[in-house]
Parts: structure tokens; C-alpha cells; sequence
């Protein structure tokens, strides 16, 4: 970009190479590599040429293009040097000053679709699984906890109103319009969000009730709010957008369960010897699965007790998990755990087992790593039941309730004679007349949609503003 800037006001100034050369005592051919990008001038050449040219070195080093023109030329270049252009052996176009603008304006825009493409070629599942992975094994290492977000939702919380207890529906409105916002209810969302937040006129949309799933409205709003509170852009990347929803998921929890009141209570609770998952739900109107997830957030950095958390489908299914207390969680060859199968003698999958499903189920589990103690609470939805758990190594039950828990079961997972295998006899016996038809997940064999956010119908979004444009009038 000082070449382009340098160029620019030596235009400006009417020079040729050679005026500007003798001025600054070099060669036309010195100031031209300079201005290609080619060679860096001494500071002393660059100090001669601002002062030649009526400028400072600060202007001329100012990374900004000084013409769209410019700009252009930049990316044309920049984009030419990548390996997905190299890799098509196409020659290199100069951006020459004879190149109409027009044409530099077409061959920047071809690069900016070859890389959408790129992009949209290699988020398939498997870089989806890699991307999560990475993220969880970075979370890990942080014990679950980011203390900047922590710090931004306790300060909006306050100016929200919040005292303790739940936070109220009015209370999240309050922190929406002290951002600048309104919160509107509609019932014509598009298909693919969730949300839609007009930048241009302060209004966040949501949908006219709670949906399935346990995402209520205030959570849907907060994490339409977090977006603006820490200053989110365009994702780039499916790893980028992964990381901005588990900000803004981490940021809406944070909310709902503001840190100062939240440790307070399990910190209360664990004097007592009365942790409990259930309580931490009933205090702050959240649901069981936010309230399992919360502790993974809390429990570590701030009770110095380390935990897991699994949330599983009936049939087995890993949906999600977190640990730092060395749980042996079921992973592919990545590392994913997502999908996996949870052992049969875990308590996430025993507590299925059991008739009354009301209350929560306790039970102490020996693994191939040690010893841990487990909390369950099962629920179902539309698509299944499914099960939240929480978990403690066995010297961190003490702090728990339902740790007098008699239930005991051994697993030797991964050891496939733990619970994948079948039955010797069974095997033998059918394993010659069976011919089952396994059911296909077709969402694991596509690439992930595309759009201006993973996942979005850009088209249905904009037309969706379009229409409430007109709602302008009545607010």
C-alpha cells in the first residue's frame, strides 16, 4: 500500500519518476520498484519523498488505500498469490494503468467468489467436527471460563436492574434499549435463524413464543444482544462462526446467571454440602440443561471443583460434553465427541433404565480413569428423550447432594466387550439369519449450507427486513 500511496500523490503533484528522482536524489528506477511493492525505501528516502510531495511518512505508511483504484490493484494482487489461485496455473494479470477500472472491479469479484466457493467447498461435516473439537480443547484449557465475558454481562445485568433471582423479561427489554434496540415479536422469522437483528433502525426480532428446545426469549434475545456487545463481524470461517455462537451462548448464560449471584449460591450450597444442579435451576428460572452447562462455567475457576457435562439421546448419542476431570469420553479420529456413543453403564444412559423419571438419578460410576459420581435428569422432546448429566470425580462427591447414593456400575469402555459387543451366544445363534437396515443420518453426507452466515437464507432474511421496513412508522 506505499507504493500505491506514494504513486498517488506523485500524480497528484504531476510528477514523472525522474522529477521525483532528482528531488529526492535516486533513480527513476529505484522510486519505481518502491512504488510496485518490490523494495522498501530507507527512512531516510521515505522522509525526502514526503517532504517532496507535501505529505508526512505517517500518510505515506498509512495502511488505507489512498482510491478505490488502489484498493483494487491491492487485492487483484493479493488474491493472484494465494495457493487456490496457483493451483488453477492460470498467468497473473498486471494491473497496469491501461486496465480499465471496470475490469479490475470483475477479476477482484471473480476472486472474491472463487474464495466464497473454496470456503463453502471445505466446510463439510468433517472440517465442522475439526473446527468443534478445537474449540472444546480451547475451552478446556480455559476451565470453561472467560472472564471478559463474565466482566460484560454483570455490567449490562446491572444497568439492566437486576438485584437477584431471575432475570425478568423487562429487565433484558432494559438492557436491549440501553444498547440502542427494541425487542419485537413476530411470527414470519425466516426458516433459517432464529434471530434478525436491523442494525439500520435498533430492532431484534424474535419469535412470538418460546420455541422447543430450551431456548426461551430472553436467552434468544441476550444472544442477539451479545452479538453487539462484543463486537461481532461477518464470520469468516465456519470455525469463526462456531466461535462467535459459543460467545453468544456463553454471553446469554452469563446473564440469566450473573456470576456474582450464581457463586454466591454454590458457594453457600457447597458449605452446606448441598450442590445441586436442580436447586441452581429453580433459583434462577432457567432450564436444567442451561443450568448443568452454567456450572462447567463456575464450578472450576470459582468452587476449584473440577466436573463434567454431557447432554446424550436416549439411543446412546454424545449431543454434547465438556470435562476437565478426566472422564474418558468416546471420540472418533479426530477427536470429536459428537455422535459418539455413550457407554450403557453410564448414568446418562442408566438413567433410562429406571421407571420413575421425575427426580433426579444418582449413581457412582468405575471407569478405566478413576471413580466418578453423577447427577441425571432426563427429559424428551419432539425429536426423543435425551438426558443431562453432570459429573464429579469420586473425592468432589462430598460436596453434593444424592451423594449418599447406593447405585454403583462398572464400565470398561472402550473396550468394545463393555457394551458394543453381543452376547456370545446370541452372536452365534443369529449372526448367520440377521440382516438389519441401518438407518442414515443424510445430514452427515452434505457440505454444511452457505450464505452470508453459515447455515442462512440470505434472500429470505432480506426480504423478512423488507417487509417490516414499513412497521417503521409505528414505532
Amino acid at each position: 500500500m506505499l507504493g500505491r500511496r506514494l504513486r498517488h500523490a506523485r500524480n497528484a503533484h504531476g510528477l514523472t519518476l525522474d522529477e521525483l528522482g532528482r528531488q529526492v536524489g535516486s533513480t527513476a528506477s529505484q522510486l519505481s520498484l518502491v512504488e510496485n511493492g518490490r523494495r522498501e525505501p530507507r527512512l531516510s528516502l521515505l522522509q525526502a519523498l514526503a517532504t517532496a510531495l507535501g505529505t508526512t511518512t505517517n500518510e505515506l505508511l498509512d495502511p488505507a488505500p489512498p482510491t478505490r483504484r488502489a484498493e483494487l490493484e491491492v487485492e487483484l494482487e493479493r488474491a493472484q498469490q494465494t495457493a487456490t489461485y496457483a493451483a488453477l496455473g492460470l498467468p497473473a494479470v498486471r494491473s497496469s494503468k491501461h486496465l480499465p477500472t471496470e475490469a479490475l472491479e470483475a477479476l477482484v469479484g471473480l476472486h472474491h467468489e472463487l474464495a466464497r466457493r473454496e470456503d463453502a467447498a471445505i466446510a463439510t461435516p468433517e472440517e465442522a467436527r475439526r473446527a468443534t473439537t478445537a474449540l472444546r480443547l480451547w475451552m478446556r484449557e480455559r476451565n470453561n471460563h472467560l472472564p471478559e465475558i463474565e466482566d460484560a454481562a454483570e455490567d449490562l445485568v446491572r444497568r439492566g436492574g437486576y438485584t437477584s433471582g431471575a432475570l425478568t423479561h423487562s429487565a433484558v427489554a432494559q438492557m436491549a434499549a440501553d444498547l440502542g434496540f427494541s425487542l419485537l415479536h413476530v411470527d414470519d422469522l425466516p426458516h433459517s435463524t432464529r434471530t434478525v437483528t436491523d442494525l439500520a433502525n435498533g430492532r431484534i426480532y424474535l419469535p412470538a413464543a418460546s420455541i422447543p428446545g430450551g431456548h426461551g426469549l430472553r436467552s434468544l434475545a441476550l444472544q442477539a444482544i451479545a452479538h453487539r456487545v462484543l463486537a461481532h463481524s461477518t464470520p469468516r470461517s465456519y470455525a469463526d462462526f462456531l466461535r462467535q455462537r459459543v460467545e453468544i451462548t456463553y454471553f446469554a448464560a452469563a446473564c440469566l446467571m450473573p456470576r456474582t449471584a450464581a457463586v454466591a449460591h454454590l458457594d453457600a450450597a457447597k458449605r452446606r454440602k448441598e450442590l445441586a444442579v436442580e436447586d441452581f435451576r429453580d433459583a434462577f428460572g432457567v432450564t436444567h440443561g442451561a443450568a448443568a452447562h452454567r456450572l462447567t462455567n463456575l464450578l472450576t475457576e470459582h468452587l476449584d471443583i473440577r466436573l463434567h457435562f454431557l447432554r446424550a439421546g436416549d439411543d446412546g448419542t454424545l449431543f454434547k460434553g465438556y470435562a476437565n476431570d478426566g472422564v474418558p469420553f468416546p471420540t472418533d479420529g479426530t477427536g470429536a465427541i459428537e455422535g459418539q456413543i455413550v457407554c450403557r453403564q453410564w448414568a446418562a444412559r442408566a438413567a433410562f433404565t429406571r421407571r420413575n423419571r421425575t427426580t433426579e438419578y444418582y449413581q457412582y460410576t468405575d471407569t478405566p480413569t478413576g471413580t466418578y459420581w453423577c447427577t441425571t435428569q432426563t427429559g424428551s422432546t419432539s425429536a426423543g428423550g435425551f438426558s443431562i448429566t453432570v459429573g464429579v470425580p469420586f473425592a468432589s462427591a462430598k460436596w453434593f447432594r444424592g451423594r449418599d447414593t447406593p447405585t454403583r456400575r462398572a464400565s470398561r469402555c472402550p473396550d468394545p466387550s463393555c457394551c458394543r459387543q453381543p452376547d456370545t451366544a446370541l452372536a452365534a445363534r443369529w449372526a448367520p439369519h440377521a440382516w438389519p437396515s441401518a438407518a442414515v443420518h443424510a445430514h452427515i453426507l452434505s457440505p454444511l449450507p452457505t450464505g452470508h452466515f453459515p447455515g442462512v437464507d440470505d434472500a429470505e432474511v432480506y426480504a423478512f427486513l423488507e417487509r417490516h421496513a414499513g412497521d417503521r412508522a409505528a414505532d
